[in-house]
């Protein structure tokens, strides 16, 4: 999601909405809540037909822990190289992806510092959200920081029935009006606690028509805090059989191809190189010119075997050695590094 514009304004809120069981208003809930959402910017690299770009992503984000836990939408900041996070009266500081997991379209981020007006969110059990029930969602649509749009949950959905691509989120499907810059931001109950996190919406005019997706709550916890899925910085993609033929991968393999590397990363930190030229197979963009990976963590490259990988650094406790298998120009290398 590209930011299409990226301007401060004041808030705008609809009031339209009845007062819930609580007597809390819309405006009410929005003043409790935004000392706890934040405005992400994150800089990048990707690889195009002209050659390597730079570009710039903006998103939103919830401060959920004193010492400057922030959850936010992988697609925001899973492979950038740089990260600042905005607060309402617009003290900016720097951040790190400690843990992510792109299936679920989550990331968790750690401040470099807290400011001192912050307060973090209450997070609510969303095991308990209704269809039918209000909710807020609060962020920066277009880049336009701490708008708020006001609907209800109209759907929920259970993991691996939305998206291929995001096989472990439970979604919630909400009428909230989201836009490009709302990825990430926080949903709210009408008491003011966090009941999932902003992915995305379906549209055809570009716009926002009603259908938007959100990670529900609890989904973040289990994969972000409880489990803290493990960082590596990589972007890439799996191999089609016949693909992984063309480019001479050994016989009967599979393979990972490797798009871009964050600086800082532990995938920086092993070695791992990115493409650098983007061709065109059957129809397909494949960036090439990086490395392929074979084998992680000594598990053959493929679908099937990702979630074992994903358990296996989810285990690796600091220092703790990490290798992986990679085809690089025609040679087969093993890279090996160290958990953070």
């Amino acid at each position: 999601m590209r930011p299409a514009g990226v301007a401060f304004l004041a808030v705008s809120i609809a009031m339209s909405m009845p007062v819930d069981v609580q007597g809390q208003t819309i405006g009410e809930v929005f003043r409790k809540v935004t000392p706890s959402v934040v405005v992400i910017r994150a800089q990048g690299r990707e690889v195009r037909a002209t050659g390597e770009v730079r570009f710039m992503e903006t998103g939103s984000g919830v401060l959920i822990s004193p010492d400057g836990k922030v959850m936010t939408a992988a697609h925001v900041v899973h492979s950038m190289d740089d990260i600042t996070v905005e607060f309402l009266g617009g003290e900016t500081v720097s951040a790190k992806v400690v843990a992510s997991e792109p299936a679920a379209d989550l990331s968790l981020l750690q401040l470099e510092r807290v400011p001192s007006d912050a307060r973090p969110a209450k997070m609510a059990n969303s095991d308990a959200v209704q269809v039918g029930d209000a909710v807020i969602v609060v962020g920066a649509p277009y880049g336009l920081s701490y708008s708020v749009s006001t609907g209800i949950v109209s759907a929920r959905w259970a993991p691996n029935t939305v998206y291929r691509t995001m096989p472990l989120a439970e979604f919630f499907q909400t009428t909230a009006a989201i836009n490009t810059g709302n990825s990430g931001g926080p949903m709210f109950s009408m008491t003011g606690d966090v009941i999932g996190i902003v992915s995305h919406n379906i549209s055809k005019s570009g716009g926002s028509e009603g259908l938007g997706f959100v990670i529900t709550l609890n989904t973040a916890r289990q994969l972000l805090l409880e489990k803290k899925t493990f960082w590596s910085g990589l972007e890439g993609q799996f191999l089609p059989d016949d693909v992984a033929d063309l480019l001479n991968l050994p016989e009967n393999a599979t393979g990972y191809l490797v798009k871009s590397v964050a600086k800082g990363s532990p995938a920086e930190t092993m070695g791992l190189r990115g493409g650098n030229r983007v061709v065109v197979i059957d129809g397909q963009d494949f960036v090439l010119g990086g490395d392929i990976l074979l084998r992680m963590m000594g598990l053959a490259a493929k679908p099937a075997n990702l979630p074992k990988v994903r358990d296996e650094l989810s285990r690796l406790r600091p220092g703790e050695p990490m290798t992986v298998t990679v085809l690089r120009a025609g040679r087969i290398m093993e890279l090996t590094g160290t958990a953070p």
